[in-house]
């Protein structure tokens, strides 16, 4: 319910911000309450059928207006009095288990025995194994920050083996940060905030990889500020990563990030040559496959800030020994090398995909900004969609237009220089779209 609650502070909000005066608004809004999202719409009550015909009449459109802008896409309304709500019956939450693990490769062993440890990781493994031997402990929750490959997913999977080893019913969630957002999205639309609630507060250990896409997402932001006050006020353990510190998530909530930071922060740096040397050689022994130190010298010095490139580079080469025959030499490590950095090129980003992060964090709809609508909150979103094409894509103007609706040129370079401006002049807003080029660009 307090989900329910934090949605309609925020359509309060915008309700008085679009215009709606003090008099109206204690009038007709201020007596509403909020009761339920069911089967896609917003469930609110009032007094009597007097009021709930005036507000259908008069506010109807403006309430569904605010709940799109907060919640980032479109709900129903139903407006109903208290006299036609039926009192409504308990029903104990069944809990929606998720996937207890990371999911590798077949054959992967990520477990703390496999992972190697060096200074640029020493504290945060260590962090980890205390968390893994006791749960709910006195790292909690625990955050794991660093670049990506680093081992960070790695830790999180040895956590979950070393906590089922030592029970075997413990409750285990992972998600993706991303993932969150995508299910509450659905919850809400469907009117199964229920099982969502259940399926994230109803487990002894939540674990969300790259929690920084959060950030921009009003709505989940607000979601998992509860569930963290849920498990963590229930002496669940909590354990985030993410690819930079709570401080740096410019658009994260306060509260969620006083939250993340009153536990314990460990980062992982880029391992030295002696750790990824050591990581090379722990590889090839898993693997069966007779590496000298010459060639594991050689892959640690050309592979110098991932540690998923420095396994892929001998699981490549262990292909190449078993299908082609080739010895595991210098120039099949060169080989190997190569393939793996050809293979590591980023993926293409289009247009598409573009709109919709832009569109999914400023809570309008992807066809919106395509659309001719100008209303301020969607040319505001649409102006970072074409400053955000522009940046990533580097397209020329007159293409950046016909992906926008078949705008002209000019339209294209006012939307850039107008968010380029607004950056100089606003903070929140630079750092805003800057964490949302940062998320298309690791997505």
């Amino acid at each position: 319910m307090e989900m329910i609650s934090d949605i309609w502070d925020g359509v309060c909000a915008v309700m008085k911000r679009n215009g709606m005066s003090q008099t109206a608004f204690e009038v007709w809004i201020r007596p509403i309450e909020p009761l339920k999202i069911e089967d896609g719409e917003m469930v609110l009550v009032v007094n009597t059928d007097f009021q709930r015909k005036t507000l259908m009449d008069m506010y109807a459109d403006k309430l569904q207006e605010a709940f799109r802008e907060v919640l980032g896409f479109p709900l129903g309304l139903r407006i109903e009095t208290k006299a036609a709500v039926p009192t409504p019956v308990e029903v104990p939450a069944t809990p929606v288990q998720g996937n207890g693990y990371p999911q590798f490769a077949e054959g992967e062993d990520y477990s703390f025995e496999n992972f190697v440890v060096g200074p640029s990781n020493k504290f945060a493994h260590a962090a980890c194994l205390s968390v893994a031997s006791k749960p709910g402990g006195m790292y909690n929750p625990l955050f794991i920050h660093g670049g990506s490959g680093l081992g960070k997913t790695h830790l999180l999977c040895a956590i979950c083996k070393e906590i089922k080893k030592n029970n075997p019913t413990a409750r285990i969630l992972y998600i993706k940060g991303d993932t969150m957002t995508n299910e509450l999205v659905e919850a809400i639309q469907t009117g199964s905030t229920v099982e969502f609630h259940a399926k994230y507060r109803q487990v002894d250990v939540l674990m969300v990889d790259d929690i920084q896409f959060l950030s921009g997402k009003t709505s989940t932001q607000i979601e998992f500020f509860h569930t963290f006050e849920a498990l963590h006020s229930a002496g669940k353990q909590i354990v985030l990563t993410s690819d930079r510190p709570p401080k740096e998530i410019a658009t994260l909530e306060e509260r969620l990030r006083s939250r993340f930071e009153m536990g314990l922060l460990a980062d992982i740096q880029a391992p030295d040559l002696e750790t990824r040397i050591a990581i090379v050689l722990r590889k090839a022994k898993a693997l069966d496959l007779p590496l000298s130190n010459e060639v594991a010298d050689y892959i640690a010095n050309q592979i110098k800030s991932n540690v998923r490139q420095l396994e892929g580079v001998v699981k490549r080469m262990r292909a190449q020994s078993l299908l082609g025959g080739e010895a595991p030499t210098l120039v099949a490590a060169q080989n190997a090398i190569r393939d793996i950095r050809n293979d590591n090129q980023p993926v293409p980003l289009t247009v598409e995909r573009i709109i919709s992060e832009v569109a999914r964090t400023m809570s309008v709809r992807p066809e919106d900004i395509r659309s001719g609508k100008r209303s301020a909150p969607i040319s505001r979103a649409r102006q970072v969609a074409a400053y955000a094409v522009r940046h990533i894509t580097s397209l020329p103007m007159e293409n950046i237009g016909d992906e926008f609706g078949g705008r002209d040129h000019s339209s294209i370079v006012y939307a850039i220089q107008t968010v380029e401006k607004k950056m100089e002049q606003d903070p929140n807003f630079r750092h805003l779209v800057n964490d949302i080029i940062k998320n298309i660009s690791d997505s």
